[in-house]
């Protein structure tokens, strides 16, 4: 009865122009970090450039919640609003938490897999721009949202992969020398797998989202 009730007011339609825009902060900030790992003279850059994305989806996130506060229909569940924006803004905080341990270690040179994790990342990214205009019409593109949803899952799963073997491979590479390498090392590898699982909080989200609409 409530889903046939909300179907026939109007709705505030500003929320999928917001989740549009936290989305492209997303793909801006995952490519920001993608430049990071690359390494080079333009570390420094990269990072600036995630947290200015960063702060931006930040002040996007709130635009968000303060529309749920103040709009009487929304196109789907406050709270299922509320949790897909903050699983979004957690994606790229955790971005931000990674630049920001590359400049307090003063990082440099990156891992192979490292880098492969960037640019899965940055695949996670793109992932959700493609997701969230599908959600004005759930009904019509249940198979295509949840084959996104299932490609972020298993991105996360290639990511977690990726993980161990960089520590293997760090652990080898580092065991008769530098312990703090190894330790710095370990940090950017468990920052980086912590940005891919918040993607795929993401695609739990949009799933709960589906669920509850279909």
């Amino acid at each position: 009865m409530l889903r046939w009730f909300r179907a026939i007011l109007p709705r505030e339609e500003r929320f999928f122009e917001l989740f549009n825009q936290h989305a492209q902060t997303l793909v801006a900030g995952a490519a920001a970090l993608q430049g990071m790992l690359r390494g080079g003279d333009e570390i420094q850059k990269y990072c600036q450039l995630v947290t200015q994305h960063e702060s931006e989806a930040d002040a996007i996130t709130r635009q968000v919640l303060t529309a749920v506060r103040r709009t009487f229909i929304t196109p789907f569940d406050r709270v299922d609003i509320k949790n897909l924006i903050t699983s979004m803004d957690d994606a790229i905080d955790q971005m931000e938490q990674t630049a920001k341990a590359v400049m307090l270690f003063e990082v440099t040179e990156f891992e192979q897999p490292m880098r492969e994790m960037g640019a899965i990342i940055a695949d996670c990214a793109n992932l959700v721009v493609r997701a969230l205009p599908l959600l004005e019409s759930i009904g019509q593109n249940v198979s295509t949202i949840t084959a996104i949803t299932e490609e972020l899952t298993k991105l996360e799963g290639r990511v977690d992969d990726l993980h161990d073997i960089g520590l293997k491979e760090l652990f080898l590479k580092h065991r008769h020398a530098n312990a703090m390498d190894f330790i710095v090392g370990v940090e950017i590898y468990d920052h980086l797998e912590k940005v891919a699982d918040r993607f795929d909080d993401v695609a739990n989200e949009i799933n709960s989202i589906m669920i509850e609409q279909v």
